[in-house]
């Protein structure tokens, strides 16, 4: 069955490449899962039909037959469970990707997320620095001794870290970090990650297009 990846039809230049409907694209282009893209107006995102499927109004949601999900991670985690190119199907290699999804989500985005956001405003200090800094240090020492994160091999953990790690600002800061620098770098590099990123800035170029803009 074809899964249904939900995003926006079109957005300004800034978020193009990081709008993440790309983390689903990726996972499925790692595991060869067949999947169609569908978008909800930019405009719409706060009408009845997207909210039912999305109730913060905001995207990727994903169709598999009769389950819907939101929320990347939880899209990642069902994702992961339909291909070992994801996720190992032994019980300690499961619980390490579920582990290390989690700290991906709570541990390092919850803080670069808005240590990003802060950014934007350039104040002369950064409340969220040391924290941020504190959490990219411990991050950087798992890393310095294993090639990935979990079950030794690449992993939707590693999919997602990377995508967290790649924001411009982020990884610009990664020079104190050489172990997560070289990660960083490594995990970017693979096929499925440049085809899905394409396919997503093709998508929003073609709606470019038809817009006449």
């Amino acid at each position: 069955m074809t899964l249904i990846l939900w995003t926006y039809d079109w957005v300004p230049q800034g978020p193009r490449g990081h709008v993440r409907d790309l983390r689903l694209r990726w996972a499925c282009e790692e595991a060869g899962l067949p999947y169609t893209i569908a978008t909800v107006r930019f405009e719409d995102r706060t009408g009845p039909d997207h909210l039912a499927r999305q109730p913060f109004a905001q995207v990727p949601a994903l169709q598999d037959g009769e389950i819907s999900l939101f929320e990347s991670g939880a899209c990642l985690l069902h994702l992961a469970k339909k291909s070992a190119a994801l996720m190992p199907p032994d019980p300690k290699g499961r619980a390490e990707v579920l582990e290390w999804v989690v700290a991906g989500l709570n541990s390092i985005e919850m803080v670069s997320v808005p240590w990003w956001f802060i950014g934007l405003s350039k104040p002369a200090e950064n409340p969220l620095e040391g924290w941020l800094h504190a959490r990219l240090t411990r991050l950087d020492a798992v890393l310095a001794h294993r090639p990935y994160l979990a079950a030794g091999r690449f992993t939707v953990a590693d999919l997602l870290m990377a995508d967290i790690l790649r924001v411009p600002s982020l990884r610009a800061a990664l020079g104190p970090w050489p172990a997560l620098a070289a990660y960083t770098t490594r995990i970017l590099g693979r096929p499925a990650f440049l085809k899905a990123r394409q396919d997503q800035l093709d998508h929003f170029a073609a709606a470019d297009a038809a817009r006449g803009t």
